[in-house]
């Protein structure tokens, strides 16, 4: 830690003590209660709601949203805030409508959400696709952006070494169970909102201070420099570029690159809904959080985690912006221009005791999301997969043993691909690296739940087809059906541009993943419907829906209407 001061080191010291303590605390005082695979991976009845709605956060602020948000703030600006705001609605309808669903059939997990609709072949190809993607996708991504962040703070000369700190720390906490997760969550959370208010506070009043010459510089004042400085920076619907072709030397370059990461308008009738919907709704790593909790306690703790959601733009993305500004006018001299360093060009701003809390912070959310991912990895090898199909007579004590063998293959295979960026998530962008291979399963994942649960003629036979074709039309859209269609068709607009990467121009022609999401999905539904209809009206493993199960208390209302009036609000100044 050669760049901390003394006061650096200490408040990053007491942030580990605290959480490592609290975590052994909680571990050692429920263990005696309870010691089944369902305690151990769902702290079944153990979180409260605000526990539920802290570790949802905790979970889903990593490395992405600090480093490769703050990046894309840098370069696009405040329209990324969609995959924030958007989520606040889709928390709501999970909550409303998905977890109901969930509870009512006793489903644990995602893999036997999918055997008790469907069939067997479909569940053991979701959880085979599911830990490749956790594993290879997920926890890469969030380890090596989370490593190089840090890295970059103290030096640049020790990124093995930090990776193989975060992950001994998300080991210390993960090996605890979903119990000891959840409410260190709790405090992983807090230090990340504080920490991350602080360097945001303090990103303003440095613009305020370098654009504006003054001798202390105001945060508000800092913030409306952004806006005069960067007015581009903060709409929230992009245009479409009037040209398709671009090269670097024309201006349209930069915009063709930004609309092809957030696709203005078209993308909220695309792909922004089903990411949100599938991630929110579909996913282990998040609702696995409310599985084990009664239909108001969950519901509760969803809420908050949406209401949260509205304020997280101003932790990982204004950092990007202010880098952006400050970049732009010369004031970030050891900066190179790469969105994903803009997150930690502006920490090097920080004075001696708020660095320690901003490295605090950032720490916090990439070893909760850490340690959160690997028990969903544990969770689904263990339930689904090794139970079902290596031992199927095995007992409590050998399921969670064989999940915390789980959690350690998984670090060390994450660790083997991070340890020289083999996926090169560093050159894609760790944001965009994400949604966008994330996005060749969302598709036909989310169509495979929203039919289950809604429509009780789906098949097996229809979701197994929807799953792999929604992930070949993902394909398609992505590599071939510009080579085969053209670039401009009534489905989409390819864009061409070129992008400068070490010195070599490289030019690109793809469609906006997010359209290719949206129309993977629609095709994906439609092929479904047609194949169901050759079935029964009424399949047999269909869900029983009541209508009460949907039915809210005034509370929940009262949650959503705020939630839901703040977000307009957003849309309104910002659109």
């Amino acid at each position: 830690m050669g760049n901390l001061a003394t006061i650096d080191i200490i408040i990053f010291l007491i942030y580990f003590v605290v959480v490592a303590g609290y975590g052994i605390w909680i571990y050692n005082r429920k263990k005696s209660a309870a010691t089944g695979s369902k305690d151990y991976f769902l702290a079944e009845g153990s979180l409260t709601w605000w526990a539920i709605g802290a570790s949802l956060i905790a979970s889903n602020i990593s490395a992405e949203q600090f480093i490769g948000m703050s990046g894309e703030g840098f370069f696009v600006g405040i329209a990324v805030a969609a995959y924030e705001w958007i989520a606040a609605i889709a928390l709501i309808i999970i909550a409303v409508w998905f977890i109901p669903i969930y509870l009512k059939n006793k489903i644990y997990t995602m893999p036997q959400f999918l055997e008790t609709r469907y069939n067997k072949s479909v569940s053991l190809i979701m959880a085979v696709f599911w830990l490749f993607l956790y594993v290879i996708v997920n926890l890469t991504s969030i380890l090596y952006l989370g490593a190089l962040a840090i890295n970059t703070l103290l030096g640049g000369d020790n990124l093995h070494t930090i990776m193989i700190g975060l992950l001994l720390m998300a080991l210390l906490i993960g090996l605890g169970g979903m119990k000891v997760i959840g409410y260190t969550d709790v405090i992983q959370v807090a230090v990340l909102i504080i920490g991350g208010f602080a360097t945001v506070y303090m990103a303003l009043q440095i613009v305020d201070q370098r654009i504006n010459g003054v001798a202390v510089g105001n945060a508000l004042a800092g913030f409306q420099t952004l806006i005069n400085e960067a007015p581009q920076h903060f709409k929230l619907i992009l245009d479409k570029p009037a040209t398709t072709t671009t090269t670097l030397a024309m201006p349209e370059n930069l915009n063709v690159q930004k609309y092809v990461v957030l696709p203005g308008l078209a993308m909220y009738f695309a792909g922004q809904w089903i990411v949100n919907l599938n991630y929110w709704g579909c996913n282990q790593y998040i609702t696995q959080r409310a599985l084990g909790a009664d239909l108001k306690t969950a519901r509760t703790g969803i809420l908050f985690a949406g209401f949260l959601k509205l304020f997280m733009p101003i932790i990982v993305m204004l950092p990007g912006i202010a880098a952006y500004v400050l970049y732009t006018k010369g004031h970030l001299p050891g900066f190179n221009g790469v969105k994903d360093g803009a997150y930690s060009a502006i920490l090097s701003f920080l004075p001696t005791g708020l660095k320690g809390l901003a490295i605090a912070a950032l720490t916090a959310a990439i070893v909760a999301s850490l340690a959160g991912k690997v028990n969903s990895i544990s969770t689904i090898f263990t339930l689904d997969i090794y139970k079902k199909y290596l031992k199927a007579d095995a007992t409590e004590i050998q399921m969670v043993r064989t999940g915390r063998w789980a959690i350690i293959i998984a670090m060390f295979v994450a660790l083997a691909f991070t340890w020289t960026d083999v996926l090169g998530i560093g050159g894609e962008g760790g944001f965009t690296f994400i949604q966008k291979y994330t996005g060749f399963i969302s598709p036909g994942v989310f169509a495979m739940f929203l039919l289950g649960m809604f429509w009780k003629r789906t098949t097996g036979t229809a979701a197994l087809v929807g799953v792999l074709l929604g992930f070949l039309l993902a394909i398609f859209f992505n590599s071939f059906a510009v080579g085969i269609f053209g670039k401009e068709t009534w489905l989409y607009t390819a864009f061409t541009y070129e992008k400068l990467e070490n010195g070599v121009v490289h030019t690109i022609t793809e469609i906006p993943f997010l359209i290719n999401m949206g129309w993977s999905f629609f095709i994906t539904v439609i092929v479904m419907v047609l194949i169901s209809l050759a079935g029964p009206k009424v399949n047999p493993k269909a869900f029983a829906i009541d209508a009460t199960m949907f039915k809210v208390d005034s509370r929940t209302l009262i949650m959503i209407v705020v939630t839901v009036l703040l977000l307009t609000a957003l849309y309104v100044r910002f659109w």
